[in-house]
């Protein structure tokens, strides 16, 4: 738990800069991950989610596929997702 709460920084960030949803992959049965509610506008508020615990459904097949590449946990990549 303690590795969740040390990357929070980390998954923060690049929600500010601007982007939708970011994920960290602790391990194959930990994620940690922010999202942001509202798309950025000037002066509005910025509310994020921020979610500690399992892995869904999308996150179980990109781990499946990091495992098949080879790539060891915890992936040192942020998976960042931008507005659509």
């Amino acid at each position: 738990m303690q590795d969740a709460l040390g990357c929070l920084k980390q998954v923060i960030a690049p929600l500010l800069a601007g982007n939708r949803k970011a994920t960290k992959y602790l391990s194959p049965k930990l994620v940690v991950k922010a999202s942001r509610r509202h798309k950025p506008r000037y002066g509005a508020l910025v509310e994020i989610v921020l979610t500690i615990g399992r892995p869904n459904y999308a996150e179980q097949e990109f781990i499946a596929d990091a495992k098949k590449a080879g790539e060891g946990f915890p992936v040192r990549k942020i998976q960042v997702k931008a507005w659509e």
